[in-house]
């Protein structure tokens, strides 16, 4: 009976293709993208803890098992979710060159991500499938064919970018909820509280390097430099290896 039913859920059409079949109620009020349209409000204002089929159906005004007619579960939510908000990752045709594109593509999804801070708190975003994702990563993967890489190779140059990106992101919205959930206002605010354990280290002499940045650097609280250094150095080691 296992084996029936997992070959029946293979066989069913994926979310994806039931949003692209006609409508039986052209007029009907729940739409999955007015649930996903809410869900991500919801998130944004109060975090992905939030997002429940109840706390939708309220709402919406609706009852709560209406919404499960457009989303199975919280796969298809989540998905719906990441689609609606990756929809905002347009990066103007006339942006051209490999570099450019990538470089592009990141910063948006940089902002994407502080705009929607739940994004780092998903489980799985790098694997959920949606329109919107897979037209972003073939902007990305066309920008670097043609420029001696294999298949292979282009998309492993395509994730070291992405997976640069949600890791500088998610530490930085990390960092942003731990500041506000201790009442530090600035980094200032933060680096005083935790003078104490900073102090205790950097006087083992166990970290002359750290000290020196720790009483030298310049831009400690520039995310936004760092975030482009980084990714710099990201699409640097990508140049040295295709034919630009």
């Amino acid at each position: 009976m296992a084996a029936q039913k997992k070959s029946r859920d293979a066989d069913a059409p994926v979310l994806w293709e039931r949003m692209e079949r006609p409508a039986a109620a052209p007029r009907a009020s729940l739409t999955p993208q007015k649930i996903a349209a809410v869900a991500v409000q919801v998130a944004d204002s109060e975090g992905f803890a939030a997002v429940t089929m109840r706390r939708l159906a309220t709402e919406l005004g609706v009852a709560p098992m209406a919404a499960y007619r457009h989303v199975s579960g919280k796969d298809d939510l989540w998905a719906l979710m990441i689609d609606q908000v990756t929809a905002e990752l347009a990066v103007p045709d006339e942006v051209t060159g490999w570099r450019d594109i990538l470089r592009a593509h990141a910063l948006a999804s940089r902002a994407m991500m502080l705009r929607h801070p739940w994004l780092a708190q998903l489980p799985t975003p790098h694997f959920v499938l949606t329109p919107n994702r897979m037209a972003v990563a073939e902007r990305q993967l066309a920008a670097l064919d043609g420029h001696g890489m294999d298949t292979d190779s282009m998309m492993a140059a395509f994730r070291a970018v992405n997976a640069y990106v949600h890791g500088a992101t998610q530490s930085e919205v990390a960092l942003r909820q731990y500041m506000e959930d201790n009442g530090w206002a600035s980094g200032d605010e933060t680096r005083r509280a935790l003078a104490p354990q900073m102090t205790y280290l950097m006087e083992t002499g166990r970290y002359p390097t750290y000290r020196r940045y720790a009483l030298g650097a310049g831009r400690k609280d520039d995310a936004a430099w760092q975030f482009e250094t980084g990714l710099d150095c990201v699409l640097d080691g990508i140049a040295v290896r295709i034919d630009t």
